[in-house]
């Protein structure tokens, strides 16, 4: 199915005002007068790390430990993620580091 220019100006809108109003809903919400809420702040602190752990889940799951080359890439590079994000505390570097040191294993040595 092809668009036309104008279904396609006409989506490219419609995701630039939904990715604003959701960037701009938080402020609009929560102004500056009012405390926040304690459920928000909770919700801030726990729902990062519950979305890595699923995320490392969902990148694992079809991983097969009994085959070859017996996940060793795949947990090599968690371990390779999880040592740099605690030593530089920085999410790209361990991010970047993990995934390239994950693919120069899946290419070249295993």
């Amino acid at each position: 199915m092809t668009l036309t220019v104008g279904q396609s100006l006409i989506i490219i809108f419609v995701m630039a005002a939904i990715t604003f109003l959701t960037r701009a809903l938080p402020f609009l919400i929560f102004s500056r007068h009012k405390e926040t809420p304690q459920y928000i702040i909770y919700i801030g602190k726990v729902l990062p790390p519950a979305v890595i752990g699923m995320l490392i889940v969902y990148c694992i799951k079809n991983v097969s430990v009994i085959k070859f080359p017996f996940a060793i890439p795949e947990f090599i590079s968690i371990i390779t993620v999880a040592v740099l994000h605690f030593w530089k505390r920085n999410n790209l570097i361990s991010i970047l580091g993990g995934t390239m040191l994950y693919m120069v294993l899946v290419q070249l040595v295993f």
